[in-house]
């Protein structure tokens, strides 16, 4: 393994088995004892799993944990983490705090499956990783010593899926959850937006795709040796995509990504929003993300919503200005990217909000309807301030629709008459950012500079004139589209941006070759191809120079986009290589294209196109 990526290795899980905060004076050694086991599951199986209880024995504790993919280490009961728990005001009063390696992963035993299916009526010795959390749940209330009998799971990314997983497990000793940045659905969230392949995950499929073949404190996946730290060139050099096989001889995950390119039973055994909303779930909940969560956005968001459709628990939202894993790191300010939004907001998530839920349903009196947190914490990250609703999204709102019109306005009215053309060349792709290299998963882009795009002959570029008030978006964004192309087949992406005046002052995260001023900020972007306009569980073909409509949803944004500002919508087929290129020639399989199938074709957009906006009133 090069060093550049054996540097990737070691971040990844050192964020997400460490969760990196700033290091203090506090010694976990000193204030808590260490215990590893091995708890067996129904089946014979047995999970490592690590405990950590304050020394302080004169009170009982409940117990927290998180089961995770990436490793519970450091192995040894003789070997502390530097900090531990969802973050350190939880630590330093005092929880037991538990970390498992799930089934298949680093010291735990069995069979890795990535995102297990769930069995909704287990018989027997069937397992799933609910009954995982249940048998391991079911352990550590009878037979770790000092603990109250509640239990909390929370975890961030892969463990956000595990700890959404176990509100499926029912046990009654589960009064507490928060998932965080929560995958819920591979064929929607990081491999995939909408079933278009993220390429720009390509070196992330190393850690999912490698059986180990015993318990192991050791890495035993290796990531693929790259020719190039130019990722744009690098993968325009690679297409089509079927010449990267050779990086991944052995990765079974890679190969079901390519075995699978529609929504079939595959992936939807494996997506968890539809057993949230079928199942009654009685934990409370406390669901996080960041609005530029360039991973999971999609998770906690559905997640949130399909548990409110079914469920009469307690169930709350949470959304600030973070990228992936944000909140759980105590930066004094606050930025993605080159946009600054505030100081010490993840501290203050932290002491006020993450420790506020859990020691409420945890260590309090626990009762939904008395608790101190509201429905749906929101930041906005135009005005950057926080704010609080009883629903989400909020109640007191109004639809807002523009039309894609003449003179690259943003219209009241539509124009059926009027065709915005471009060219869309394979060749030529428009880059997702203007930063293209080699990186483990992209994240700054969701906030980037989009000017260079806008100066792209295969970008359409929409705007209102400059705002005379403030205007708050708060909720998802609807793009109906009516498009044509000269091919049989196209991706269609949107990208909602805040263009900011001349006047607008610099901050010190502002990349040096970037002002603020006329700053074109993406606050929201997706992308559908339009083989799925119809559903995605099968591809069809686009018929050429045939009026169509693409209706897709960009997830929820919560954005004032203040007086002096414009709003601007983009609209391009290219995103490279945040996605896969689409060869613009309809194939049943883009894993399979061939290159002649890689055309430049003449894309169309309809002047009766809109993009709906659901605006807070005032």
């Amino acid at each position: 393994m090069n060093t550049r990526l054996k540097n990737f290795t070691l971040v990844f899980i050192a964020f997400f088995s460490l969760q990196l905060v700033a290091q203090s004076d506090y010694k976990v050694e000193e204030h808590y004892t260490k215990q590893e086991v091995d708890i067996e599951m129904r089946d014979g199986i047995k999970l490592h799993t690590t405990i950590y209880s304050p020394k302080d024995t004169s009170q009982e504790y409940p117990i927290i944990m998180q089961r995770t993919p990436y490793s519970s280490r450091p192995y040894g009961e003789g070997e502390f983490r530097s900090k531990i728990g969802p973050n350190e005001f939880l630590m330093k009063e005092g929880n037991i705090i538990v970390y498992q390696d799930v089934r298949g992963r680093w010291m735990s035993e069995g069979d890795y499956d990535n995102m297990r299916p769930f069995i909704p009526n287990k018989k027997g010795k069937e397992i799933d990783e609910a009954s995982d959390t249940y048998d391991t749940i079911e352990w550590l209330i009878n037979n770790v010593e000092n603990n109250n009998g509640n239990v909390g799971t929370w975890g961030i990314s892969y463990p956000g899926f595990y700890t959404s997983y176990s509100l499926l497990s029912g046990h009654p000793a589960l009064k507490a959850a928060s998932p965080q940045a929560s995958i819920s659905d591979f064929f929607f969230d990081d491999f995939h937006h909408n079933g278009a392949y993220l390429l720009s995950y390509f070196m992330a499929t190393a850690l999912f795709g490698n059986q180990t073949e015993a318990p192991t404190t050791e890495s035993w996946y290796t990531f693929p040796k790259l020719p190039s730290e130019d990722q744009y060139q690098f993968f325009l050099d690679h297409t089509p995509i079927n010449q990267l096989d050779e990086y991944y001889p052995d990765n079974f995950f890679w190969d079901q990504l390519s075995d699978h390119p529609n929504y079939d039973k595959f992936w939807q055994d494996r997506g968890l929003i539809q057993h949230l909303k079928n199942e009654k779930i009685k934990t409370a909940v406390m669901y996080v993300g960041g609005f530029f969560d360039a991973e999971d956005l999609y998770g906690p968001f559905q997640s949130y919503k399909a548990i409110e459709e079914n469920s009469n628990n307690y169930n709350t939202i949470v959304y600030g200005p973070w990228s992936h894993g944000d909140w759980a790191r105590t930066s004094k300010r606050q930025a993605v990217g080159n946009v600054y939004f505030g100081d010490d907001l993840s501290k203050n998530y932290q002491k006020d909000v993450e420790t506020v839920f859990f020691n409420y349903f945890l260590k309090e009196e626990g009762k939904p309807k008395n608790s101190p947190l509201p429905e749906a914490m929101m930041f906005d990250t135009g005005s950057h301030e926080w704010a609080s609703f009883e629903a989400w999204p909020p109640k007191a709102t109004k639809k807002k629709t523009y039309y894609l019109g003449e003179n690259q306005q943003l219209k009241s009215l539509p124009n059926k008459a009027l065709e915005n053309k471009f060219v869309s060349d394979p060749k030529k792709p428009v880059p997702y950012s203007e930063d293209i290299k080699i990186v483990f998963t992209p994240r700054k882009y969701m906030t980037d500079d989009q000017r260079f795009a806008a100066r792209r002959p295969d970008v359409l570029v929409f705007e209102t004139e400059v705002l005379t008030e403030d205007i708050t978006m708060a909720g998802e964004i609807e793009a109906k589209l009516n498009v044509a192309t000269t091919g049989t087949d196209a991706d269609w992406v949107v990208k909602v941006v805040d263009v900011y005046p001349a006047d607008a002052e610099d901050t010190e995260e502002v990349q040096d070759h970037l002002k603020m001023s006329n700053y074109h900020m993406m606050v929201r972007s997706e992308v559908l191809p339009a083989r799925f306009r119809n559903g995605f569980e099968k591809a069809e073909a686009s018929v050429p120079n045939q009026k169509t409509d693409i209706d897709f949803t960009l997830q929820g944004i919560y954005h004032t986009f203040k007086k002096g500002h414009k709003i601007q919508i983009q609209v391009q087929s290219t995103w490279f290589p945040l996605i896969n290129l689409n060869p613009q020639t309809f194939v049943p399989n883009i894993f399979n294209a061939e290159k002649s199938d890689y055309k430049k074709q003449t894309h169309t957009v309809f002047g009766d196109s809109s993009i709906e906006f659901t605006v807070l009133e005032k």
